[in-house]
């Protein structure tokens, strides 16, 4: 074979392998944003989706290793075919199977995700592996890992190419139709490979399996999948992190994964500078970064974004370059990457699946971190362990004091923490823990305890105490923390850094309204209103217990309805942790399920007012805020009801976006923006109300002619839809930029 034509294969395969990874990393975000009006927003249904991609992804890769068992000839038929088969479940949507039950969603996330993409989605993934093997076959290919660099890069390519280019432009349907075109380009390219490769078919050989196989040891074996797991368990816990405070959309969701696959791309590059340089610094990022690990307040402005994200990226970089020195032959070359997705799938079960199980908060993310600590390469740039002259007892006497400083430094953030106005002293002692951290690399067990220690200092010890008092409940939904502030006398319900509710509980205050429902609220102002618009009978439903805050807007005769997907939100006011729902409203009926979906099943015209309360954290789930969503609630509402819409949100300015939606609809809308901010017990809030006739909004706002509402600014963009929403417009940067 000439060299130019060792080129064109080379350029062919790697076209291939680009083509493959973009499809695979395109239909992933695609089909959870597919999922959102039936699964709601919380960050777990992308950890949920992404365990489900990494079973395919495991799935795929063992399907190209036993595939190679046999010939090229016979390879390259079987792919083939069961191309043609997987073709038969296009365009991707999602199969009609049948609601879960509140509290099965674990399960039933992965069910519905995994039997919609399922085929297409192996035979897409085995690209990287199989087509390798195949490029390997022919002669003078060279090594095939470069190519594997190729393949991350193009899923990085498809991940950013779909909050940026595919989400924005095109609906869900187009999305669909797209996807199906470049499967078929792809099907075009694996049979040009094929052709490729036809002197090794034509001569019945597979050059591959006359290479030596070397035996890989057990130990091996397992720290290729310690190396793959710990990397891929950091990804979904990041992830969680991010997008607990902002919308769960693919714009958020992909960040990490993206980094996790741009770590591959350098790790298994042919130059190896970027790797090294990044595997270097690595240690450094981990205990400054990683000091925060254990923070469960959460870190505002831009530090809360980068930090994690930064530190995703170089822990990840550091433990695939030792992944990838640990490579074996060409002629391991599928079972090695079998046993790479195998270790990502057990990362992934383990932060997707077992964590919410066992852990009260993320405790994932740390204990991840510290594994990776005990994996990373650890470089010492501080050699001063080397020095000529140093006697043991000198460098024993060195190390001791060291981590003694180290403990006292720990003591000192732990203190700091409970000053406001220590934020500057806390970085410089970060600072200096990164520098005893840096002198203690040559020595791995010691480097993981300042680690720790950090850790535990910035935040840890009041995060463990949280957990030992019982404060904190966790499920699949979000992780809540219920504070006691006596000097405050309040009680308040937090989910990530958000509070969702407060309530008093000195004497005598225990049913004032509070947070974000106070009396000059737009929801308290409607709610006010509904007996004069509706009389003493009249029926409200509210999206979202919360803390129940809300129930203390009922008046006598009123029949109310509440909406809740976690069972465990119920839980707080049943059980008495808020007193709100019982004392107020002991009646009123409680809905455990995805409101849109229990909503769907309300006779029409079941309710006088309806509020759409459901947070999670600082985010609104996305499917309870497009045109479909406000149809479900306008049925849901009599012809002159009240439809009230939660809108305050320190990241996402929603109100262009509902403004573009009612005109859509044809309502009338007007917003109340309540200031209080000197309010012990009431906060800042925002509400819109919306309803079929501006009459209706009228007579409301006459009730309280003293206090102002507005018309909604003009829509600035596109309608939300449940196939196309894109929330670029609408960030608040500045907010997200604010340090």
């Amino acid at each position: 074979m000439t060299r130019s034509a060792a080129a064109a294969h080379r350029r062919l395969f790697v076209a291939t392998i680009l083509l493959g990874s973009i499809l695979l990393f395109l239909v992933q975000p695609m089909v959870a944003r597919m999922a959102l009006p039936r699964l709601g927003g919380s960050p777990n249904v992308w950890n949920s989706a992404m365990l489900v991609y990494q079973g395919l992804l495991l799935a795929g890769y063992g399907y190209a290793h036993f595939l190679g068992k046999v010939s090229l000839r016979y390879q390259s038929l079987i792919h083939l075919a069961v191309f043609a088969l997987a073709a038969l479940t296009l365009p991707v949507a999602l199969v009609d199977l049948p609601i879960s039950g509140a509290g099965r969603e674990v399960l039933w996330v992965p069910l519905l995700l995994g039997l919609s993409i399922g085929p297409v989605f192996v035979v897409v993934s085995a690209q990287a592996p199989l087509m390798q093997r195949w490029f390997a076959a022919g002669p003078e290919a060279g090594a095939p890992w470069a190519l594997y660099a190729a393949s991350n890069l193009g899923s990085f390519a498809g991940l950013i190419a779909y909050p940026l280019l595919a989400e924005p432009f095109l609906t869900l349907v187009q999305q669909s139709w797209a996807w199906a075109g470049g499967y078929t380009l792809l099907v075009v390219l694996v049979a040009l490979c094929t052709l490729a490769r036809r002197k090794s078919l034509d001569a019945g050989k597979d050059r591959v399996e006359d290479l030596p196989r070397e035996a890989i040891p057990l130990r091996r074996v397992l720290l290729w999948l310690a190396l793959s797991a710990v990397p891929s368990g950091l990804m979904l816990s990041t992830t969680t992190h991010i997008t607990t405070d902002i919308l769960a959309v693919p714009l958020l969701w992909v960040i990490p994964l993206g980094l996790y696959l741009l770590s591959f791309s350098l790790a298994f590059a042919d130059r190896r500078q970027a790797a090294r340089g990044i595997t270097l610094v690595a240690p450094i990022v981990m205990v400054f970064a990683g000091s925060y690990a254990m923070l469960s307040t959460g870190i505002n402005g831009v530090w809360g974004l980068l930090g994690p994200c930064v530190l995703l990226f170089c822990v990840a970089t550091a433990l695939h370059s030792r992944l990838y020195d640990l490579r074996p032959g060409t002629g391991n070359l599928t079972r090695f990457y079998f046993f790479m997705s195998l270790g990502g799938a057990l990362g992934g079960l383990f932060t997707a699946l077992i964590a919410p199980l066992v852990f009260d908060w993320v405790w994932e993310h740390p204990v991840l971190l510290l594994a990776a600590a005990m994996l990373m390469p650890l470089e010492p740039l501080l050699r001063w362990h080397e020095k000529e002259g140093m006697e043991p007892a000198s460098f024993r006497l060195a190390v001791i004091l060291l981590v003694a400083m180290a403990a006292f430094l720990s003591k000192q953030l732990y203190d700091f923490s409970y000053e406001a106005s220590t934020h500057f002293a806390a970085l410089i002692t970060t600072v200096f823990l990164v520098g005893i951290g840096m002198m203690l690399t040559p020595f791995r067990p010691l480097f993981v305890a300042v680690l720790a220690m950090a850790m535990v200092g910035q935040g840890g010890a009041l995060t463990m105490m949280g957990s030992l008092e019982g404060s904190r409940t966790r499920s699949y939904f979000g992780i809540y923390n219920v504070r006691e502030d006596k000097q405050s006398e309040q009680r308040y319900l937090v989910h990530g850094t958000t509070l969702h509710g407060k309530q008093s509980t000195r004497p005598g205050e225990e049913r004032a309204l509070t947070s974000y429902y106070g009396p000059t609220s737009g929801v308290g102002l409607a709610f006010d209103a509904v007996p004069a618009l509706y009389g003493d009978r009249a029926r409200v439903g509210v999206v979202g217990l919360g803390t129940g805050t809300l129930a203390c807007h009922r008046q006598p005769g009123q029949d109310w309805t509440f909406f809740e997907i976690d069972p465990v939100v119920e839980a707080f006011s049943r059980k008495g942790t808020f007193t709100f729902l019982n004392s107020c409203a002991p009646d009123a009926r409680v809905v455990l399920g995805d409101a849109r979906l229990q909503l769907e099943k309300e006779p029409p015209g079941s309710f006088d007012a309806l509020a759409i309360d459901a947070f999670s954290s600082d985010s609104i789930p996305l499917h309870l805020l497009t045109a479909e969503a406000v149809g479900v609630y306008q049925r849901a509402l009599t012809p002159d009801g009240i439809l009230l819409i939660h809108i305050s949100n320190r990241f996402i300015d929603l109100e262009p976006v509902l403004s573009a939606i009612a005109r859509e609809r044809g309502m009338a809308a007007l917003l109340r923006m309540d200031p209080q901010y000197d309010s012990r017990l009431l906060t800042y809030s925002g509400w819109i109300a919306l309803a079929r006739t501006p009459e209706v909004l009228d007579r409301m706002r006459a009730h309280r002619p003293d206090v102002a509402w507005r018309p909604l600014d003009p829509p600035t963009g596109r309608v939300w839809r449940d196939d196309y929403a894109s929330i670029l417009p609408y960030i608040r940067w500045e907010k997200i930029l604010e340090l």
